[in-house]
């Protein structure tokens, strides 16, 4: 083997081996931090801000004031009235008018979150929570429910009194337990809303 020959391999194998230490000290750093990674963790805490749930509605102050009393509707939309007659005759039909409404519909919160109810309609409202949804205390607005127990006798019922909201107030919702919960309005019933509360604990409720 001459001298050319020897120089040639022996180049090739200090090539080489330069090639093994750039990849190892390529991939070294890549190691750590596999090792050092660790899968974010959701914190299991609750909202501190409380979520809002809006009560609406378009009373006509007009014919509702003349029915039930001087200021008991405080219509506070652009001119998007209901008279009190046209809400009972929908309701009767089977078709309660849609503007007497909770907003949300459905809310999902995590549990020791605090929900607040704003009654932002013309006139009162009760926000009760009942076991299912059904009709509340005047049976002309049921459209055909019966009654549920949770809003029987109206409001000589204390649990229903301590829900009224009335207009331009609030209500606030006490901590609810993990699970489904149903609240509606005992006076206008198809006003309803599913609150569901629940445990985060990476993106999945706990047991």
């Amino acid at each position: 083997m001459n001298t050319s020959t020897f120089e040639k391999k022996t180049k090739r194998k200090i090539d080489w081996h330069r090639v093994i230490a750039l990849i190892g000290f390529l991939t070294c750093p890549l190691t750590v931090f596999a090792q050092n990674y660790k899968e974010p963790v959701l914190q299991d805490t609750p909202q501190t801000t409380p979520v809002q749930i809006v009560a609406l509605d378009e009373c006509d102050p007009t014919t509702f004031n003349a029915a039930l009393g001087q200021d008991f509707c405080k219509n506070v939309t652009l001119g998007a009235f209901t008279t009190i007659s046209d809400l009972f005759k929908q309701a009767a039909n089977g078709m309660p008018d849609p503007n007497w409404d909770f907003e949300p519909d459905t809310l999902r919160v995590r549990k020791g979150t605090p929900i607040v109810v704003v009654d932002q309609g013309g006139e009162p409202h009760t926000f009760t929570e009942v076991k299912h949804f059904g009709g509340g205390f005047i049976p002309e607005l049921n459209s055909g429910e019966s009654t549920v127990p949770e809003c029987e006798n109206g409001f000589k019922n204390l649990a229903v009194a301590r829900t009224r909201i009335l207009q331009g107030s609030q209500l606030q919702v006490p901590s609810l337990a993990k699970g489904d919960h149903y609240f509606q309005c005992c006076i206008h019933p198809w006003m309803r809303v599913k609150v569901e509360v629940h445990d985060a604990l990476h993106g999945k409720d706990k047991d």
